[in-house]
């Protein structure tokens, strides 16, 4: 902002910015002071309602830099050659908690990436886990409700918590993820970072391909116990905003290396389980990580509520050679992250700064709507016109995709491997035993918490049916921990 006379929001010079106009000396505030009307006025509405999920977050611009070809993947102008750099903005969050919460808490992390490229905008919404909770959206509002207040008691209940992964088997997986030691990562810089999702890359013969994204930092993995969590959240609640932003403004510019796994789209149909299950990860030796990007985030909003707040992030945002997949929570996702935000901060969000275009033009026939610029001028609002307005290019983003059947309710389709514990399991095995004993701590902290004991023994279950020993170490706990 320029040096002068501070102003109205109209423009007009402040004479006094100090005292309120009065009738007389002492006397009642007149109405006709329109400054301190203004104010007031723009005070009251300087809040958007916050998000209901993915709140409390942090971002930064950065650069996304293309490492090794994969123009046989893809036709994506902003992948189409080893050294390109796009522009790019991050947003970290975690999920539950609201607006004012603490960051050192265990809850999955949001990791949402918006490319600016030259054919539009790309947003990777993801997290940092591979997994989540459950598979169909329609689910979504209900496990979200169990992770938010009760309304009744105004509290984070166990009970619903355990009560809905309990009578939710696929939730296993993500559970003992989220319980073990990456359940409290020590800043958003030493987090790996997930598409999750399984998204189609198309390439200029027309191929398609079915892509897993994997972003590993390379600051390296660093995570808090829950005791430590518990310490620093009451010491600093801004721990992982004032990590972040620290370290870009002494120039440690954190980065994470990208990497992709590439299934040929036609051996979805065979592969032992459903590829696009959000509650399973592809095995890297089935499909191992190709290397193809390096990300750097190397600058820090100017301000948090216009550039972080009210930054916009939709898996619906594709450009040319990248598109979904029949991944049923991916699909309830593309309407629901644009409708949150045309409810929250305006039809017109997309106009903004942090979420318009960077590398190319928006070129649409929408008009008028909250907060509208009049950026169109006199051009015509329709299509097809004579008048030189944007037409259509006759070329999809991506590749259609064969459906068969009935329409109906239906449940995933099940292929030879698919079981809800079997992956939960294999995930317990790998760990080390003090890692496993991290673990059925922390889930044993969480369960004793279950006034139930109905709800807190199918919580259990879940877990003895991934592993035996994990649930019957899991039950001694919980047990130890009730009395």
């Amino acid at each position: 902002m320029t040096q002068g006379p501070l102003t109205t929001e109209a423009g007009a010079p402040v004479a006094d910015n100090q005292n309120s106009e009065t009738a007389g000396v002492g006397g009642p505030v007149l109405v006709q002071d329109q400054l301190l009307l203004e104010k007031l006025a723009h005070f009251n509405r300087e809040r958007i309602p916050e998000r209901v999920v993915h709140a409390r977050g942090a971002g930064a611009y950065g650069t996304f830099t293309v490492t090794a070809d994969v123009t046989k993947y893809t036709r994506a102008k902003f992948l189409s050659e080893v050294g390109k750099q796009t522009e790019t903005f991050l947003r970290f969050s975690t999920v539950a908690g609201n607006l004012g919460a603490a960051d050192a808490v265990r809850d999955p992390r949001g990791f949402a990436v918006k490319f600016y490229t030259e054919e539009g905008n790309y947003d990777l919404v993801g997290n940092n886990t591979p997994v989540f909770f459950i598979r169909d959206a329609i689910k979504f509002p209900d496990f979200i409700h169990t992770q938010k207040r009760d309304p009744y008691t105004g509290s984070q209940e166990a009970d619903n918590v355990f009560d809905f992964w309990g009578l939710s088997p696929e939730s296993t997986h993500q559970v003992t993820w989220l319980f073990g030691d990456r359940g409290i990562p020590a800043s958003y810089r030493h987090m790996d970072g997930f598409g999750s999702h399984t998204y189609q890359w198309n390439n200029e013969a027309g191929e398609a391909f079915w892509v897993k994204y994997h972003f590993k930092t390379d600051q390296g993995i660093k995570n808090l116990t829950a005791e430590e969590a518990e310490i620093l959240a009451g010491k600093d609640p801004d721990s992982h905003q004032r990590d972040l932003r620290e370290a870009i403004e002494r120039g440690d510019f954190p980065s994470w290396t990208v990497y992709v796994q590439v299934m040929p789209a036609a051996e979805a149909a065979t592969y032992r389980f459903n590829p696009f299950d959000l509650t399973k990860v592809w095995p890297h030796a089935d499909y191992p990580l190709i290397e193809f990007g390096k990300l750097e985030l190397n600058r820090n909003p100017e301000n948090i509520f216009a550039e972080v707040e009210q930054s916009v992030f939709s898996p619906a945002h594709f450009v040319p050679g990248i598109g979904p997949s029949p991944d049923k929570m991916l699909q309830g996702r593309l309407f629901a992250y644009g409708d949150a935000h045309r409810y929250r901060v305006g039809i017109n969000a997309d106009h903004l700064p942090v979420n318009r275009p960077h590398a190319t033009e928006a070129r649409t026939h929408s008009r008028d709507g909250y907060l509208y610029d009049g950026r169109h001028k006199g051009t015509k609002n329709y299509e097809p016109n004579s008048f030189g307005g944007p037409f259509q290019t006759d070329r999809p983003l991506w590749q259609p995709v064969p459906v068969t059947g009935v329409t109906g309710e239906t449940v995933t389709p099940v292929h030879a491997e698919d079981n809800d514990f079997v992956q939960a399991g294999n995930l317990y095995r790998l760990m080390s035993e003090d890692e496993k004993e991290r673990l059925v701590h922390n889930l044993a902290n969480a369960i004793s918490g279950v006034t139930r004991d109905d709800i807190a023994d199918r919580a259990i279950s879940n877990f003895r049916q991934a592993d035996e020993d994990f649930g019957k170490r899991l039950e001694a706990a919980v047990q130890a921990l009730r009395g």
